[in-house]
């Protein structure tokens, strides 16, 4: 596999930069190529459709967990005897993967996978039904089905967990995503949630450990950086700061929010006597 592919591969943040891979890393870089040869989908495209197939799918790793299939100019998924395009929430039954029609005996494991597909469907309908207004508390009640059937459905606890949020019900909101970090302690997402409504609940030092985990699990998460950076600063820790102000540039550079980063790393610098130890124990000074 060529330098060049695993640093666009990182660039798009479909793998974290690394020099060792465990094997499911590598299982991903193999899906990776694999995707990438055979359909000829650009890797910002692909990272699209792997966000939205987390997000609307509740698929954790799609890569690892689901088989793919270009459609036209986008990437489905197939999953649960289901093929899914998560960009345009479409959901339909996958004919070429069913099985021929034939008489035999119902065991356990096709009970579990008919439960799989109606939760996958449930899970979608809840997430289209969370776009309108006037729909979310029916969104709240599939979610709410959902974990009876699932308690350790992890999108769709943070997913529930969010509609308490923005209803500004925040011990429930925090109940909700704790289960889900504790459902996937590797979901990035359920963390950076997490952080979000200790910091609304003045929490500082408990959302400051929730991004933290967030940053750690996903180095490249651009809006958990400036989260951090700013739980940093309203602690007086600006030097801590300034390593998550100059991340959240690096990995977003334009916008207001990447202004506002920059201005911030900037009155840090011209503030601050901060020095970097190199790996000698020589220290250099950043010029501000």
């Amino acid at each position: 596999m060529q330098a060049r592919q695993l640093v666009a591969w990182e660039r798009a943040g479909l793998i974290s930069p690394n020099n060792d891979y465990s094997f499911d890393a590598l299982g991903q870089l193999r899906r990776l190529r694999d995707l990438q040869a055979t359909t000829r989908i650009s890797a910002k495209s692909i990272r699209a459709s792997v966000d939205a197939m987390q997000r609307f799918g509740g698929v954790r790793n799609p890569l690892l967990e689901a088989s793919f299939v270009r459609r036209g100019s986008r990437l489905s998924f197939r999953h649960g005897g289901a093929l899914m395009d998560p960009l345009t929430q479409q959901l339909a039954f996958d004919f070429e993967t069913a099985p021929a029609r034939q008489l035999r005996v119902v065991g356990a494991g096709d009970i579990a996978l008919r439960q799989a597909a109606e939760v996958q469907e449930m899970f979608l309908r809840a997430v289209q039904l969370e776009e309108n207004p006037a729909t979310i508390q029916e969104a709240a009640e599939i979610y709410d089905a959902i974990l009876v059937l699932r308690p350790q459905h992890a999108p769709a606890l943070i997913n529930l967990g969010t509609i308490h949020y923005n209803l500004r019900r925040f011990e429930n909101a925090e109940g909700l995503y704790r289960r889900a970090t504790l459902a996937d302690p590797e979901y990035a997402l359920a963390f950076f949630d997490l952080g979000n409504v200790l910091d609304e609940m003045q929490r500082l030092a408990e959302a400051t450990t929730a991004y933290q985990k967030a940053v750690a699990l996903v180095p490249q998460y651009a809006d958990a950086h400036y989260n951090l950076a700013l739980a940093y600063e309203r602690q007086g820790q600006r030097r801590r700061a300034l390593r998550h102000w100059l991340a959240y540039v690096r990995l977003d550079p334009i916008g207001p929010w990447a202004n506002h980063a920059k201005e911030q790393a900037r009155k840090i610098l011209n503030t601050e006597k901060l020095s970097i130890v190199s790996r000698r124990g020589r220290s250099v000074k950043i010029a501000g």
